[in-house]
């Protein structure tokens, strides 16, 4: 019989001493039994429970509801557990689950929180191996800054940033060294903490084209050209640095955004604003975009545009219906034997046969 039989068998038929010893092969069951069909603590059951952590815990919280030795042991080897068991059960700080719980970074800060409700050097020592819990360490616990905590919190970008920002509330080298290991906490610590540009950070925001953009608009507020460059690792941002900061065409920016039909067009609608050769060219390397191209920006038919979009038909139909306004040969035999080719002779009707003849 599987555990799972057992244990289904018991909650029809009652507990038995044969039920319970199959159940007991496995600690879920071996609990599960213990609370849905014997509803009261045994030896037998608690021994398989032990068996892990995790039903260590539950069995001693919902099945003796009162701490033991065995189930206190069992549970201390897993840290989360130990905190549990400590808070649910023994209710009270312990030597025994505080050495358990510092093995994990998480845990130690927990416990310290939680169930010591003060900094101990032990709980501050097991939280610093980890940059998000030494920082929470030392805004939760210690509510002040130390230079262990700071410099465990450095190892990690993000918990350097929130350092300086929430603990020390002011900048500092090793911090901001700290935050300068990921792009993103360069911008960020530039921004809020710093609150000026500095070239450390705005060199490091610029290994990135996101916050290389981010910080010319929110940190120097005005172009550079090594914000500008940096951002031609993405067309997006080199696309949006030309709108939005630099705010006017540029060379150098119109040949970074002609290297995408997409943004070709969108630099020649909206920042040049106005048609060239190079950006319809480079519109035209896509039959969505010369049909948008010929549309909104040169607002009129040309044999460039069409041959482009004609290379599918959607566009080929389309580039007939809102910019040709008729048909002509090149729109037609894309569209033939095609979808929209009932939609086309619908278009143009009569004028179509005449095309056609």
């Amino acid at each position: 019989m599987r555990p799972e039989e057992a244990l289904e068998h018991a909650e029809r038929h009652g507990p038995s001493d044969d039920t319970r010893v199959f159940a007991c092969k496995n600690p879920f069951y071996a609990y599960s039994y213990a609370y849905w069909v014997d509803q009261c603590p045994r030896d037998d059951a608690r021994k398989a429970a032990c068996e892990d952590p995790f039903f260590a815990y539950h069995y001693a919280r919902d099945v003796d509801k009162c701490p033991r030795e065995d189930t206190r042991e069992a549970t201390c080897k897993d840290p989360q557990g130990a905190y549990n068991y400590a808070r649910d059960v023994d209710k009270c700080p312990r030597n025994d689950t505080r050495i358990a719980a510092c093995k994990h970074s998480s845990a130690a800060y927990l416990y310290a929180k939680d169930i010591d409700k003060c900094s101990r050097n032990d709980t501050r020592e097991a939280a610093c191996k980890d940059p998000e819990y030494a920082y929470w360490y030392a805004k939760d616990i210690d509510k002040k800054s130390r230079e262990d905590t700071r410099e465990a919190a450095c190892k990690g970008p993000r918990w350097a940033h929130y350092y300086a920002l929430n603990i020390d509330e002011k900048p500092r080298e090793d911090t901001r060294n700290g935050a300068c290991q990921d792009p993103e906490y360069a911008y960020w610590y530039a921004k809020y903490v710093d609150k000026e540009p500095r070239d450390d950070t705005r060199n490091f925001a610029c290994e990135n084209p996101q916050y290389a953009f981010y910080y010319a608009r929110d940190v120097d507020k005005e172009s550079r050209e090594d914000t500008r460059k940096a951002t031609y690792k993405d067309l997006g941002y080199a696309y949006l640095y030309a709108k939005e900061i630099d705010k006017e065409p540029r060379d150098d920016t119109r040949e970074i955004a002609c290297k995408s039909p997409r943004s070709a067009y969108y630099y020649a609608r909206y920042i040049d604003q106005k048609s060239r050769e190079d950006t319809r060219n480079a519109a035209c390397k896509d039959s969505e975009w010369a049909y948008y191209y010929a549309l909104d920006i040169d607002k009129k038919s040309g044999d460039n545009t069409r041959k482009a979009a004609c290379k599918k038909a959607k566009y080929a139909y389309l580039y007939a219906k809102d910019i040709d306004k008729e048909p002509r040969i090149e729109t037609w035999m894309a569209v033939k034997n095609t979808e929209y080719e009932n939609k086309y002779k619908k278009l143009f009707n009569n004028l179509i046969k005449e095309l056609i003849i």
